[in-house]
């Protein structure tokens, strides 16, 4: 934590303590005002920039909370919203007052509207669909007004699931005709049995009923604190998009997120009818290592080492992982439906269970007599119980100082998709590239901090380069960002990164209550901080501009900072103090040298297409109900689709292999084997780690010049 928010917080607690933040202010069932309580008063005393809770804000609350919860507008009437629209300008004073009636209301008729829904759908279903009528639904829902009766509303269902089966039943007519070849090529089972017309509109409805019961099982499952929780976020999403309320189990899916790893037997599961299905068994694991449980598997009884089991037959599934997770060391016994339909009790030792997919992992490339390394990193993780454990810098360095024995000549670490994490290992990761020095500046409340390596050693001092894309945010804006303002590597990718350069801090909110008897109050991630360049710019919706700017799938897609709600606005301090890298000559030549390679490269023309070519599928709006027209639309975009598939076809001519370490796990994890197996095979078609390597080859060759030149002078 930094010291300077560390003392915020100090000061903020005893603040609280001098408030009356107790369990005698609310009675237990007014849980929610003293949520409410205390997280308006932490967002007045520590978000980086507090806003004026008045009646503008109270407006905004009021649009993003009806539109978060009824965002096709299939539930509520037109009346239902003139009714709420009565309370549009009162949500500030029901904030500063601790009032939640706004809230009630809302919660109340929708709770009425989806059991109505609920009858509605499946009366819509109960009859068949007209494909031959000429009609459109229009899907650009935040522009569409509210039904103003039960009939509008009615009608607005039967649009919306017509649409939704549209699909379903062109999969099970187009192939009426085919031979089997042409339905091979279509992607259709040769050995299913075509549908007439008739059969296929009563299958595509029944599809759809089985997904809409599962849905509203869903939905029946939902707790007023839920829909409560998604309240308060609309109230706090208003300050910044990444300032946010964790309830108790978002808080311990936020923490297991970060470190990789929990307490529990290591399986994915999935809430069926029949119980909790198993659609995952995480390697390494508990139910990994015991092998008596598999994919498809049903639990429907949890028991705890011996004692009488309950039946989660219908039971909410968090209620059920619950049950099921526990700390190492404890047995869990479940009884389990097996495909075949036979039952059995299996007994589960539980234990840590690592998110092998969470972490950093390594390759070595090889291209003709060179060696390469690549480190994927998936998000900057750390325990925050215990830093000494696994964390995303220590790793790195374990997988570069592997890379370096097997040879490799210059490294690529690829940031692609990584949306940040933990400040302190990205400070820690920058350090091993360089010998020290500044990496990155923070600034809360005036007052300016710099973080610097001051560990004078560097793990890697051979050519680098930084892959990255849209949705590289965060730690990875910061890392990139100073090994491009150091000259020390060159940063491949997207015009520009997300652009989040802000800092959060989670507060745990049962800290804040001198007794608590209302039970787990949750945390609250909250923006205390804005993060610089080393250079005094921002990274803050600007991101982190590519040396070498090259189209990927997201190029034209709005998922940037600047395309979120209520982003913090860009600015710039004056720079740190720092010393530019000379471990390279012609740097510049190099960035010309690939751009001018990226240009002409076919692969890419075709990358970018495809990007224009998704950009106008998500515009499109307008969509016909029609079979005729929407078979002609969806034949064309087959046709578009099947072109692209071509970027599959690329071949890197790139060769790439698992470390010796890893090369020995494989004979007792198979697992593991054909994920790293899959990995190598898309790497092999990656234009963008091909075009790594390239510019390693010239700035391996600019180091060796360099290298040659220093001994000469000397």
């Amino acid at each position: 934590m930094k010291k300077n928010f560390a003392y915020g917080l100090f000061a903020l607690l005893i603040g609280v303590a001098s408030c009356s933040f107790t369990n005698k202010t609310f009675e237990n069932d007014d849980k929610d005002k003293l949520l409410i309580d205390i997280i308006s008063y932490v967002l007045a005393k520590l978000h980086y920039e507090p806003k004026d809770i008045n009646d503008d804000f109270s407006a905004e609350v009021f649009e993003d909370f009806i539109d978060v919860i009824d965002p096709t507008k299939r539930y509520f009437l037109e009346s239902d919203v003139k009714e709420f629209e009565t309370q549009k300008f009162q949500i500030d004073d029901q904030i500063k007052n601790t009032d939640i009636t706004f809230f009630n209301l809302v919660h109340d008729r929708l709770v009425q509207r989806m059991s109505e829904a609920e009858i509605l759908y499946k009366e819509v279903l109960e009859e068949p669909f007209d494909y031959s009528k000429e009609e459109s639904i229009n899907i650009e829902y935040d522009k569409m007004p509210f039904a103003r009766s039960k009939e509008e509303l009615k009608d607005r269902w039967r649009k919306q699931l017509k649409y939704a089966t549209l699909n379903t039943y062109d999969s099970k007519i187009s192939h009426l005709n085919e031979d089997a070849e042409t339905a091979k090529a279509h992607g259709h089972d040769v050995n299913e049995k075509a549908m007439t017309p008739e059969e296929a509109e009563k299958y595509s409805r029944e599809s759809t009923r089985k997904t809409l019961d599962e849905y509203f099982d869903f939905v029946a499952d939902l707790q007023r604190k839920d829909w409560f929780s998604q309240y308060i976020n609309s109230i706090v999403d208003e300050f910044d998009p990444h300032t946010f309320y964790l309830a108790p189990r978002d808080k311990e899916r936020f923490d297991t997120g970060m470190s990789g790893k929990f307490e529990g037997i290591g399986a994915r599961l999935l809430k069926k009818r029949e119980g909790a299905k198993i659609t995952d068994i995480i390697s390494g694991g508990p139910v990994w290592r015991d092998a008596q449980l598999e994919v498809g598997d049903i639990i429907i009884k949890v028991g705890q080492d011996g004692e009488e089991p309950t039946d989660i037959v219908g039971m909410r599934l968090e209620d059920a992982i619950e049950m099921i997770k526990g700390p190492k060391g404890t047995i869990v016994d479940l009884t389990v439906k097996r495909i075949d339909g036979s039952q059995e009790v299996i007994s589960i030792t539980r234990d840590i269970v690592e998110l092998e997919e969470s972490y950093a992992k390594s390759a070595k490339i090889i291209k003709e007599d060179e060696r390469f390394g690549l480190i994927n990193l998936p998000k900057f993780y750390v325990d925050f119980e215990d830093y000494s454990e696994r964390n995303a810098a220590t790793d790195v360095a374990k997988e570069v100082e592997r890379l370096k024995q097997a040879g490799a000549e210059g490294l690529i670490l690829d940031l692609r998709d990584n949306g940040g994490g933990s400040l302190k290992t990205v400070v820690e990761m920058a350090g091993l590239f360089i010998k020290d020095g500044p990496i990155v500046q923070v600034q809360s409340s005036g007052k300016k901090d710099v973080y610097d390596d001051k560990d004078e050693r560097i793990q890697w001092d051979g050519p680098l380069v930084i892959l990255v894309n849209e949705l590289s945010a965060s730690a990875s804006e910061i890392l990139a960002a100073a090994m491009q303002d150091y000259k020390r590597a060159i940063v491949i990718g997207s015009k520009q990164t997300f652009g989040k350069g802000t800092v959060q801090n989670v507060i745990d909110l049962n800290n804040i209550v001198r007794s608590n008897e209302n039970g787990d109050l949750g945390a609250l991630k909250l923006t205390t901080q804005k993060f610089y360049r080393i250079n005094g710019g921002s990274t803050q919706l600007e991101g982190v501009k590519s040396d070498v700017v090259v189209p990927d799938r997201y190029s034209y897609i709005d998922i940037g900072e600047r395309d979120q709600s209520n982003p913090l606005k860009w600015d710039k301090i004056t720079p740190a103090d720092y010393e530019i890298w000379d471990g390279y000559i012609d740097y510049e030549q190099t960035v010309a040298n690939s751009s001018a390679r990226m240009a002409q490269n076919p692969q890419i023309k075709l990358i970018e297409e495809n990007a224009k070519w998704l950009k106008d599928q998500q515009d499109e709006r307008l969509i016909s109900l029609n079979y005729e027209n929407y078979k002609s639309e969806a034949d064309e975009d087959k046709k578009r689709v099947a072109f692209f598939k071509k970027m599959n076809d690329y071949d890197s001519r790139l060769t790439f292999e698992s470390l010796k370490y890893e090369q020995e796990l494989f004979t007792k994890d198979s697992i593991l084997r054909e994920k790293r197996n899959r990995w190598h095979e898309s790497l092999a078609k990656d234009v963008y780690v091909e075009e790594a390597v390239n510019v390693l080859q010239d700035l391996k060759v600019n180091n060796i010049r360099k290298t040659k030149l220093a001994s000469v002078k000397g």
